[in-house]
């Protein structure tokens, strides 16, 4: 079991197979099938590396912000939250995460929601929060893993096809679908993006700018700049001391400049992998899908569709960061249980792919209002189910997606009213 897990805890292997077995369905040369198959991976590892640059360099910017300006409170990020959960919880995590997937599977096959998510690592968190929303009922261990694997499994089905009308418009194509589990929020934003529809071409990607403004037209100097500006402001404000803590070696005032251009080569080299891995395994799975799961298609994570629209997705995290600011103030103004700190990783993310959908349907001001709304969410509805996560042990994080927290209540909600019937 454990080695199963392992597997399945691992996307770039889960791809790798996909495109495999799809290569060899299509009857191409073992070199043509051995090439696509290290593509994918390869690809999709360089995606990873993207990721994994992009977020070490927000949470040291999140250390930063949070010295420099005062800002006590929990920071919602799944990972921690997850980590908590898997002490006391470990084995009901893991096996709701298999039934999850195999649930996905089975929905995709018998439903016509045709939707696959591979990224089992977001299902894996998915699994937690449900976990420890079931257990806090006094539900036993089997009931746990059935009920949250058979509703993340229905989920990672048909959540996708609440954003598909906006992917499509994205892409030009409905080959793929978006798996990332904040589809509410991604959703939601191309609708809000509609009440701009008469603005709808003026797209944050044509942005008309001053003559000494141009640079920013060029994504990576545009990037660069705002990421400058952004570690600066929170480097001097955190003071020299915090700063050269967390530079180590590097001199205090150097170090903001390499973390924000290592933010840039990062999402640099994240937009590579995808266009690397994106069409070999959007080829092998329709040979799958018409042998197993006719129709299917593979659901995959939300940078999948940063090179599509590139100035929106840091419209869309700068709105979403501002929004969770504005939010923190509110808690910590208003005496809430808790203050939850915007993780700008996580605003990054979520806040960035909701500007791609929101400009899809109103132009940059759809990018700016739906990722606005999207900030508000993460922030928000977190709140809802604290009480819960804090009497199961969780109370120094949260889980902030979007749709784990809507399912989370959803559940949550059904079962006070099981308990009280009977």
């Amino acid at each position: 079991m454990s080695v199963l897990i392992s597997i399945l805890s691992e996307p770039s292997i889960i791809l790798g197979v996909v495109a495999f077995v799809g290569l060899k369905l299509q009857k191409k040369p073992m070199t043509k099938v051995f090439e696509g198959t290290l593509k994918t991976v390869i690809g999709f590892l360089i995606f990873n590396l993207g990721g994994s640059a992009i977020t070490g360099v927000l949470k040291n910017f999140n250390t930063l912000f949070q010295t420099g300006f005062n800002i006590n409170g929990v920071v919602a990020m799944s990972e921690a939250a997850v980590a908590l959960a898997k002490e006391n919880y470990g084995y009901v995590v893991s096996l709701t995460f298999v039934v999850a997937f195999v649930a996905n599977l089975l929905f995709a096959r018998f439903t016509r929601f045709k939707n696959i998510v591979f990224l089992t690592s977001i299902q894996f968190m998915f699994g937690a929060m449900l976990s420890l929303v079931i257990k806090s009922h006094g539900y036993s261990d089997t009931i746990a893993i059935l009920v949250g694997g058979v509703s993340i499994g229905f989920a990672s089905a048909f959540l996708p096809e609440l954003c598909q009308p906006f992917v499509r418009k994205i892409t030009g194509s409905n080959d793929m679908a978006i798996g990332h589990f904040s589809m509410c929020a991604y959703a939601l934003s191309g609708y809000i993006g509609k009440l701009f529809s008469k603005y709808e071409k003026e797209t944050a990607e044509d942005l008309k700018l001053p003559g000494w403004l141009s640079f920013f037209k060029d994504l990576t100097l545009g990037m660069s700049v705002i990421m400058l500006i952004l570690f600066y402001i929170a480097a001097i404000a955190a003071g020299k001391e915090t700063t050269q803590q967390l530079a180590g070696s590097a001199n205090w005032m150097v170090w903001p400049f390499i973390q924000a251009l290592t933010f840039t080569a990062g999402m640099n080299v994240l937009m590579y992998g995808v266009r690397m891995f994106l069409a070999e395994i959007t080829a092998a799975f329709i040979s799958i899908s018409e042998k197993v799961i006719p129709n299917a298609r593979p659901a995959l994570d939300c940078p999948t569709l940063f090179p599509y629209a590139p100035t929106s997705v840091m419209l869309g995290f700068l709105s979403a960061y501002i929004a969770s600011l504005i939010a923190a103030f509110i808690m910590a103004s208003t005496n809430s249980p808790v203050v939850f700190i915007p993780a700008a990783n996580v605003c990054f993310f979520l806040g960035g792919t909701s500007g791609v959908f929101g400009n899809s349907t109103g132009g940059w001001r759809g990018a700016v209002a739906g990722a606005f709304v999207t900030g508000l969410l993460l922030s928000f509805l977190p709140l809802v189910m604290y009480p819960v996560l804090a009497g199961m042990g969780v109370a120094q994080s949260a889980f902030p997606a979007v749709d784990y927290n809507v399912v989370s209540i959803i559940i949550h909600t059904i079962l006070s009213l099981v308990g009280k019937l009977f």
